[in-house]
C-alpha cells in the first residue's frame, strides 16, 4: 500500500570484448548473426562492433535485455564472452519496511561499477547488477540498507531469537500488534466516551493512544517520502485522521487508522505466503555432504566440496551437489528441480541435481559443480532476480502512484476552497468529505493489484518447474499468439531411434537385429547408436564381430561367424548385387516416403531392413491440441533438416506452418517476421537457438536443467524434458494477467464508486475506510489464487481449471 520505487538506471553502455574463432569465416558469420540479432532484439538502442579491438560496444536497456541474455547468445554462436556482470540479490524483511524509499535507488546506482538497481516492494527484494572489477559486496550494500533504516529477511528473528517472550513477538510481528494496540485503544476511547461519566480529555488521550499505535508506520512512511519531495498513499491517510482530529471526530479518526493498520499487517501477512512458497526453494538445498576423502566417509559442508571428489547419498536423502552417478542405481525425485511428478532411475553415467531426492538404492555421486555452481543455486537466483523485476503494468502503476497522490491532494485542496470559499458551504462539512475524499481516492489497491498475482504466479511456476525469468515475461507469454519450434530436441527426441524392424521372408526380427547391432556395436554413428540400443533394449545377446570397416557415404562391413555381413543404405545394396525381396522393396519405399532412414541387412542375402528417424515425442501432439485451445492461432516449426523429413513431422504434429533446411540466420529472420505479425514465443532446447530465442517475444528453453546457455539466454525455462509443461506455463500467464484485469476493474470500481457516493450523497469517513481496505484486501487474496495451479499430466490441472474468478 506504498509507492514501488523504479528502477534509476534505464540506459546502459557497455564494451564487450570477445574471443573464439574470430578471424576465419564462420567466425566472421556468427559476429555478424549476433550483430544483427541484437540490433533486432527490443532495448538494444545501438550496436557498434570494433575489429581492431574483437570489441562490441553496446548501448542498451537493462530492464528489456539483459547481460546473461547476451552471454547466452554469443557462447550458443560459439564466441566467448571475455567479461560479464554480476549480480547480487537482497532479501529485505518486510515486517520491518514498509517503504523502500527511491533514495535507497539512488543511493546504490551511485556505487562505482553499479550498471542497474531493481526494487521489488512487494516482493521484499533488491537486485543489484554491477561490473565484476567493483568494489560491491553484500557486505557494502548490506551496510547502505542499515544506514536507510532497512533490515534485512530474517535478520531481526535472530537478533531477537535468545530475547524470546514479548519482545520476540513484537519483532516479529509488529505491524499485527500495532493494530491490535490501535484496537485496544480505539474501543476503550468508545467506552470511556459513551459509558461513562469520565472527562472527555480521558477518551480523548485514549484516541491519541489509537493514532500513535495505527499511524505509527504510516506517519514513518510519509516522512520519508516528504523528505524527498514526494507525497504517497500514507501521507493520504494520516492526514485524513488528523483532519478527524481536527474536527473533534477522534473516534473516526482512530478507526481510519486501526483499519489502515490492520489492512497493512494482512497484506504482508497475505503476500508473505507468496514470498515463503518461493523460498521453500532454498530449504532444498543441503547444508553437507558425506564425501569419500583418504578411505574414510566424512561429513563437510557443501561449499568445501570440491568438483571431481565423490559424495555417498543414501536412500531418502537430499543429493547435495550436481555430479554424475558413479557407482548404485536408485530411482531419484526429481521434482523440485524439473516438477516431474514420477522419480527418474538413476545408473552410473546419468546427470543427477543438486536438491533432488534419492528414493531407494545407496548412489556414489562424482561431483560436477561447486555449490554455488549448481543448477539448485542457479534456479534460486534465478527466482529471485525473477521477484525483483516488475511486469510493465506494474511499472506504469509504480510510476502512477505518486504523480497520483499527489493529484489527490491538489483536487481535495481545490475541492475545499471551492466548497467553502466559492459556494459558501460550512466549514466543516466541506473539510470532513475532504478527508473522506482523501481516504477513497488513495490507489492502494490499484497499485497493489497486479504485483500480487505476478508474484504469486511466478512462486506457481517454480513450484511447477517453470521459471519465469522476471514479470515481463510472463505478461509478454500471455498476449502470444504464435508459437514456433525447434523440431530437433524439442517436438522430437534428438537423436534416432530404431522405429521398424522388418525381417526378409525365413527371417525373424531378433534375427536381423542382432546381425546388425553386432557389427554396428564397433561404430559410433548415430544410427549406429540407435541399432545397438534397440538391440539392447530387447535383451538380445551379441556376438563378438571378427572383421569391422566403414564403407564411406555407404555403411559399414563385418564379418560374423565366418559370414560376410553387409549394412548400409540403398545404393550399397546395388552395389552388392543381392537380390531384394519385392515385399521389403516395398516397405523400404514406404517408409522413406514416412521421412524415415532405412538401413539395409544382409550378408549372402538380404536379411531384412531397420527403419531409423528421430521420434516425435509422446506428449507433443496432445501439447499443440492444449496450445490452440488456449488461444495460439498458428504453430510453426523451424528446422535445419531435410524438407521432406520435416514435412512428414509436421502432418503427424498438425503444425500449420513448416521452415526446413535453415541456416540459424534463417531461424533468425523467420523469427523476426513472425513477431512483425503476432507476439511469438520462440521454443527451443537451448542449444543452437539461442539467437532466435533472443529475438521472439517470449524465448522458451525446455529441458533446461543443467543446460546453462538455456538458464542464460530464455525468459521461460521449462526444467524438464517435458512438452506438457509448456500449455501449463502459457495458461498460467493468461490467469495471470485475467486476474490483474479483475484486480484493477475492483480497484478502480471500488475507488470510482466511492468517490462519487462521497460527493452526491456524502458517506462517514469510517464506511470510506472500510470500502477501501476491504477492496485491497480482496485483490491481494484474489492473487494469491495463482499459488493454488499445479500442473499435471496433461499441462494443466483440473483443479486450477475449476479455480473460480473473485
Amino acid at each position: 500500500m506504498t509507492p514501488r520505487g523504479s528502477s534509476v538506471v534505464s540506459e546502459h553502455v557497455e564494451e564487450l570484448p570477445l574471443g573464439g574463432p574470430l578471424a576465419d569465416k564462420e567466425g566472421r558469420r556468427n559476429v555478424e548473426l549476433l550483430i544483427q540479432t541484437l540490433r533486432d532484439h527490443p532495448g538494444v538502442r545501438e550496436v557498434q562492433w570494433e575489429e581492431k579491438r574483437h570489441t562490441l560496444v553496446l548501448r542498451y536497456d537493462p530492464h528489456e535485455i539483459s547481460l546473461d541474455t547476451i552471454r547466452g547468445i554469443i557462447e550458443d554462436l560459439g564466441l566467448e564472452l571475455h567479461r560479464r556482470h554480476r549480480h547480487l540479490t537482497v532479501q529485505v524483511d518486510p515486517t520491518f519496511v514498509r517503504d523502500l524509499s527511491s533514495s535507497v535507488e539512488t543511493h546504490l546506482a551511485r556505487l562505482e561499477g553499479v550498471v542497474n538497481v531493481e526494487v521489488n516492494v512487494p516482493g521484499g527484494v533488491i537486485a543489484v547488477e554491477y561490473e565484476p572489477e567493483s568494489p560491491i559486496t553484500r557486505e557494502v550494500i548490506e551496510q547502505i540498507l542499515h544506514e536507510e533504516g532497512i533490515r534485512l529477511r530474517g535478520e531481526a528473528r535472530g537478533l531477537f531469537r535468545k530475547v524470546g517472550g514479548w519482545v520476540a513477538t513484537w519483532w516479529q510481528n509488529q505491524e499485527m500488534v500495532l493494530a491490535t494496540l490501535s484496537l485496544i485503544f480505539l474501543v476503550a476511547g468508545l467506552v470511556v466516551q459513551h459509558l461513562t461519566s469520565l472527562p472527555h480529555w480521558v477518551a480523548v488521550a485514549l484516541y491519541v493512544g489509537s493514532y500513535v499505535a495505527g499511524g505509527y508506520e504510516g506517519t514513518m512512511a510519509a516522512l520519508s517520502a516528504l523528505r524527498r519531495g514526494a507525497l504517497d498513499i500514507d501521507f493520504l491517510m494520516i492526514a485524513a485522521a488528523l483532519g478527524a482530529a481536527y474536527l473533534g471526530d477522534w473516534a473516526e479518526g482512530a478507526t481510519l487508522l486501526f483499519l489502515f493498520s490492520l489492512a497493512e499487517a494482512l497484506e504482508t501477512f497475505a503476500m508473505d505466503r507468496t514470498r515463503h512458497a518461493i523460498e521453500k526453494l532454498m530449504e532444498l538445498r543441503p547444508k553437507t555432504a558425506f564425501v569419500r576423502r583418504d578411505g574414510a566417509e566424512v561429513v563437510v559442508p557443501v561449499e568445501e566440496v570440491d568438483v571431481g571428489e565423490e559424495v555417498v547419498v543414501r536412500p531418502g536423502e537430499a543429493i547435495p551437489l550436481d555430479g554424475v552417478v558413479a557407482d548404485g542405481i536408485s530411482a531419484v525425485d526429481q521434482s523440485p528441480i524439473t516438477g516431474e511428478s514420477v522419480p527418474v532411475t538413476k545408473k552410473p553415467g546419468d546427470k543427477v541435481f543438486a536438491g533432488t531426492i534419492n528414493t531407494e538404492g545407496s548412489l556414489v555421486i562424482r561431483v560436477t559443480k561447486r555449490a554455488a555452481d549448481s543448477t539448485l543455486a542457479r534456479i534460486i537466483q534465478l527466482v529471485e532476480e525473477a521477484q525483483s523485476e516488475r511486469a510493465p503494468m506494474q511499472r506504469f502503476l509504480d510510476r502512477f502512484s505518486q504523480p497520483y497522490a499527489t493529484a489527490v491532494v491538489v483536487g481535495v485542496l481545490a475541492y475545499l476552497g471551492i466548497g467553502y470559499w466559492g459556494l459558501g458551504l460550512p466549514f466543516g462539512d466541506v473539510f470532513y468529505k475532504a478527508m473522506t475524499l482523501l481516504v477513497v481516492a488513495s490507489p492502494c489497491a490499484l497499485v497493489i493489484s497486479t504485483p500480487a498475482s505476478i508474484l504469486s504466479a511466478v512462486a506457481a511456476g517454480a513450484r511447477n518447474g517453470v521459471l519465469f525469468k522476471g514479470g515481463a515475461h510472463l505478461e509478454n507469454l500471455s498476449q502470444v499468439r504464435i508459437m514456433a519450434f525447434d523440431k530437433t530436441g524439442t517436438l522430437t527426441y534428438g537423436k534416432p531411434q530404431v522405429t521398424h524392424v522388418i525381417p526378409a521372408p525365413g527371417f525373424t526380427e531378433e534375427e536381423v537385429l542382432r546381425l546388425a547391432a553386432t557389427i554396428e556395436r564397433r561404430s559410433e554413428h548415430p544410427l549406429a547408436r540407435a541399432i545397438v540400443d534397440m538391440a539392447a533394449r530387447r535383451n538380445i545377446e551379441l556376438d563378438e564381430p571378427e572383421e569391422f570397416r566403414a564403407l564411406v557415404g555407404r555403411g559399414v562391413q563385418g564379418k560374423v561367424n565366418g559370414q560376410h555381413v553387409y549394412i548400409g543404405n540403398g545404393r550399397l545394396m546395388g552395389e552388392l548385387g543381392t537380390p531384394i525381396p519385392p515385399v521389403l522393396q516395398e516397405a523400404a519405399n514406404r517408409l522413406h516416403d514416412e521421412g524415415k532412414t532405412v538401413v539395409w541387412v544382409s550378408n549372402e542375402r538380404v536379411v531384412g531392413i531397420l527403419a531409423v528417424a528421430d521420434v516425435i515425442r509422446p506428449e507433443a501432439v496432445a501439447m499443440i491440441r492444449e496450445l490452440r485451445s488456449l488461444g495460439v492461432k498458428r504453430i510453426v516449426m523451424l528446422t535445419g533438416d531435410h524438407r521432406q523429413v520435416a514435412e512428414t513431422i509436421a502432418r503427424q504434429l498438425g503444425v500449420d506452418e513448416v521452415h526446413a533446411e535453415l541456416l540459424p540466420e534463417d531461424k533468425v529472420r523467420i523469427v523476426k517476421e513472425l513477431v512483425e505479425q503476432a507476439p511469438t514465443a520462440m521454443v527451443g532446447d537451448g542449444i543452437n537457438d539461442a539467437p532466435a530465442l533472443a529475438l521472439a517475444t517470449v524465448g522458451i528453453a525446455m529441458g533446461a536443467a543443467g543446460t546453462d546457455v538455456a538458464l542464460e539466454t530464455a525468459d521461460v525455462v521449462l526444467m524438464a524434458d517435458d512438452l506438457s509443461k509448456l500449455p501449463f506455463a502459457l495458461d498460467l500467464s493468461r490467469r495471470a494477467r485475467r486476474i490483474v484485469y479483475q484486480n484493477l476493474g475492483i480497484a478502480v470500481g471500488v475507488m470510482v464508486t466511492l468517490v462519487i457516493a462521497t460527493l452526491s450523497v456524502g458517506i462517514p469517513l469510517p464506511l470510506g475506510v472500510v470500502g477501501h481496505e476491504g477492496s485491497t484486501l480482496v485483490v491481494v487474496l484474489n492473487g494469491l489464487r495463482m499459488l493454488g495451479m499445479k500442473s499435471s499430466s496433461t499441462g494443466v490441472s483440473p483443479r486450477a481449471s475449476l479455480s473460480p474468478a473473485v
